[in-house]
């Protein structure tokens, strides 16, 4: 298939007026005035732009299904503050109809998975909107490892086994102790009882997958990058509503950030600083960052929406766009595969009448692995 005379934006590169070859899944072609090779769909693009597919960094399309309540609601499993056990993958829905929304939003890859209850909640899932099947559209299966830190799980574990922030703290630096300890063990030769929980972590400290953060306030931001920092984790900061705060702090860290959701109702204590104008601070402090709904908080089809209002508050149009689909796909660590239109990855692509992060954009056409969704 050849995309003909369409405004490309490569987002890697400087966007240009011309063609893009996509075939067996993959692009395979750019540049000006290519010729169709024999028998090949040529598309007419002239006055369209191209871009690549957005991407969700954090977010939980297909657990929490639409128009339904308990029985429909895989995000939370809430019997146990630690359960890295559990995987997203086992609890997504993509026939449910937030999925296909997405779709045909231009939403073609995002990271879902357990929500905010526990200190430890299980892992995420990275996987296209497209398919009937999870284990099908998964790009990786086990991306991510939930942690929380905050008002979430003092709220829930409140007549239990919660009652303070540093209890949260407590809980998960014990988790990562006992599994460097089972590693250790196992390493050494010793007769270990197999332990589901420390198996899951596994991949945790070896520093295979990162422990994603729901961190809103400053000093939940600050305990996270402590524990990385005490046992040499990667992690991401997710939401990161106090970032404007300590910008130069997290910078120095080194780690990423998952910003918003913005586009909501401040509903607890510590949402109070939540604003559209901490995506361009971050951005200024040259941290790496992506914009989230953590759908369905907000519906995952106002992705771009999301970051048109941080557009609006000073964070560039260029910034706002690789917000959405490369750096994301940076912080995911798959933009080998996909965030920006490039010889060799996927053909995630969207075929849309201005810019992504116009609101009055109208999307012509959306292709997830070369194949036409919407």
């Amino acid at each position: 298939m050849l995309f003909k005379n369409a405004n490309v934006f490569p987002i890697e590169s400087a966007p240009y007026k011309g063609d893009v070859r996509i075939s067996e899944g993959r692009i395979t072609g750019m540049g000006i005035d290519l010729d169709p090779l024999e028998n090949e769909e040529v598309i007419d693009c002239t006055g369209l732009n191209l871009y690549p597919g957005m991407i969700e960094a954090h977010c939980h399309l297909g657990m929490e299904e639409s128009s339904i309540r308990m029985e429909g609601n895989d995000v939370n499993e809430m019997s146990d503050p630690i359960t890295p056990q559990v995987r997203g993958l086992d609890g997504c829905y993509p026939l449910d109809e937030s999925v296909s929304n997405a779709a045909r939003a231009g939403v073609t890859c995002v990271a879902a998975g357990p929500g905010s209850a526990n200190v430890v909640g299980g892992t995420f899932v990275c996987y296209k909107t497209s398919g009937r099947s999870i284990d099908e559209m998964a790009v990786v299966k086990n991306i991510a490892m939930k942690a929380a830190f905050g008002e979430n799980p003092k709220r829930v574990y409140q007549d239990s086994r919660i009652k303070t922030r540093m209890n949260i703290a407590a809980l998960l630096r014990n988790l990562l102790f006992k599994t460097k300890e089972y590693k250790a063990q196992k390493e050494a030769g010793k007769d270990v009882p197999f332990n589901m929980q420390y198996e899951a972590m596994l991949p945790v400290i070896e520093k295979k997958m990162p422990l994603k953060c729901h961190v809103h306030r400053s000093d939940d931001i600050l305990s996270a990058i402590r524990i990385a920092k005490e046992f040499d984790l990667d992690i991401t900061l997710d939401h990161v509503t106090d970032g404007a705060v300590i910008a130069d702090l997290i910078k120095e860290s080194g780690y990423p950030c998952i910003v918003g959701p913005s586009l909501t109702h401040k509903s607890k204590y510590e949402l109070k600083a939540k604003s559209f104008k901490t995506p361009k601070v971050i951005h200024d402090a040259g941290i790496l960052f992506s914009i989230t709904t953590d759908s369905p908080v907000v519906p995952q089809e106002y992705l771009p929406l999301c970051a048109a209002l941080a557009c609006k508050e000073g964070l560039s149009e260029e910034a706002c766009i690789e917000a959405i689909t490369l750096s994301p796909a940076r912080i995911l660590k798959i933009d080998e595969r996909v965030g920006s239109i490039k010889v060799g990855k996927d053909a995630d692509l969207i075929l849309c009448t201005s810019s992504l992060i116009d609101t009055l954009n109208e999307i012509k056409a959306v292709y997830i692995n070369g194949q036409k969704v919407a």
